[in-house]
């Protein structure tokens, strides 16, 4: 059986994600906030409850529970958007809004970066070892031998390695020390940018406007 990294820290992200769409305004949210709360946290639960199981069935909860969460995103990012243009929204729900939409991208894209990198985490803990990633990150850069002298010969990124990339790519609009290598997650990163720009920078000051 292999030994997996720790789930509770995505399956509490995901949890956080159920949270924050709940605090969004109600012409904002994908339903009643409770909707997205009770189907995420039972998919990852239920992902959670079979990693050494079925490997299908794992599969379909884990992608079930980010399409969820993913979805909850994309909604509010154009609900926040049309209410902008159509100028519907008032200040302090434009604000509220905006918060909540920039820890929603910063939680939703920390855990696709998990789920993908290096073909997800079963497939890098299986390897015992970090190798093709889409990231560069800085242990991966290390000699043999400085590995073993730190004792991390057998490195992987897990989920906080993830969601501090998400972090710096929402808040610096860029990678920080962890260049990326990969087409695909560099178009991600360039998505993720976007939403927080538009969440912070521009709904944010337009909001300040108002009030």
């Amino acid at each position: 059986m292999i030994q997996h990294e720790p789930r509770w820290p995505v399956l509490i992200a995901i949890l956080c994600c159920g949270g924050l769409n709940w605090l969004l305004p109600e012409s904002m949210s994908a339903g009643p906030g409770w909707i997205v709360v009770a189907l995420a946290g039972v998919l990852g639960v239920c992902s959670m409850l079979t990693v050494d199981g079925n490997e299908t069935l794992h599969f379909v909860f884990a992608y079930s529970t980010q399409a969820v969460v993913t979805v909850s995103l994309a909604f509010a990012v154009y609900a926040l958007v049309e209410g902008v243009l159509n100028k519907t929204a008032v200040g302090p729900d434009l604000l509220r809004a905006a918060a909540s939409i920039w820890g929603l991208n910063v939680l939703v894209f920390a855990t696709w970066y998990w789920r993908l990198d290096a073909g997800g985490p079963i497939h890098r803990r299986k390897h015992h070892s970090y190798r093709q990633g889409a990231f560069l990150f800085p242990q991966a850069t290390l000699t043999p031998e400085t590995r073993q002298m730190l004792e991390i010969t057998n490195w992987h990124p897990q989920f906080l390695d993830y969601l501090f990339v998400s972090f710096n790519t929402s808040t610096a609009f860029s990678p920080t020390d962890c260049p990326v290598l990969s087409r695909w997650a560099k178009a991600m990163m360039m998505v993720q940018s976007l939403i927080a720009l538009a969440s912070i920078a521009l709904v944010a000051a337009r909001a300040v406007n108002i009030l």
